[in-house]
């Protein structure tokens, strides 16, 4: 399935950028995913755009970059570890897609980086919650999604995927996922004002990611069968508990925040 072609002004994706979504979409496509796509009329046809996003496997960017990307022409510069950067030969291949080096001790750079990016028009997707999370629950949201919208006044709009997880996430290696069905939603953009508190917004836009996410995953086709690793286990699914996740994971970021 090839791209749709971008609207004059609307920067355009660069081979290496459209090799990768290849072959990323090739993976989804040789195994017959089947996405449950809503919202894509949020995702302006042109100019700058922060879409934050939830963060559950190694995939769902690849899910929520897809549509903006297949069907309107945009391709998304995605917010990713800096460590990924140093792997050989992909940490090349990363970087020449436009992805944006995160150092989790210090964001300045990427934040300056990202809005230079919004400025030229850019789509540029982020994980508020940086890392993945084991439960499958939000975690704790970092501001910088709602920073890097205040700084270029361009609206932030609200994403969630779920299903992806089932094929490739954190402590489990990629297993064939045959027809995996996969929700995706994008919510009515939000516009962060000069003088908006950013812990507050933030706030907010976590509160509307969680009730999108409730959405999709009380409508998924494949429910939430009890104990399947891959449900959440406030709704009986055999994930670990999402209070223990958030003590390690706050641990981690303690330990950040002291090396900065």
């Amino acid at each position: 399935m090839r791209p749709a072609v971008a609207r004059p002004g609307v920067p355009r994706p660069g081979v290496i950028y459209r090799f990768a979504a290849w072959l990323g979409l090739s993976v989804m496509r040789w195994q017959r995913w089947r996405f449950d796509l809503s919202g894509l009329e949020s995702v302006p046809l042109r100019g700058g755009c922060v879409i934050a996003a939830n963060h559950t496997s190694f995939w769902d960017f690849f899910a929520v970059a897809r549509s903006p990307y297949l069907q309107l022409g945009r391709p998304s510069r995605i917010l990713a570890k800096e460590s990924l950067f140093r792997i050989p030969v992909i940490g090349r291949l990363i970087a020449r897609t436009g992805c944006i080096p995160v150092d989790r001790g210090n964001g300045a750079q990427a934040m300056g980086s990202a809005v230079s990016s919004l400025d030229g028009g850019e789509l540029v997707l982020v994980l508020p919650e940086e890392t993945i999370s084991q439960s499958f629950d939000l975690l704790p949201f970092k501001t910088g999604a709602v920073r890097m919208a205040q700084a270029a006044r361009v609206p932030l709009v609200p994403a969630v995927s779920w299903g992806s997880h089932r094929f490739f996430t954190t402590g489990r290696g990629p297993r064939w996922s045959w027809k995996l069905p996969v929700g995706v939603r994008f919510g009515a953009p939000m516009w962060v004002e000069p003088e908006d508190d950013i812990e507050v917004v933030t706030k907010e836009l976590r509160s509307r990611m969680q009730a999108m996410l409730d959405e999709v995953i009380g409508t998924y086709a494949d429910g939430t069968p009890a104990g399947a690793w891959w449900v959440p286990q406030r709704l009986g699914g055999g994930a670990p508990g999402h209070d223990s996740v958030e003590r390690v994971e706050g641990a981690v970021r303690a330990r950040w925040r002291r090396r900065r």
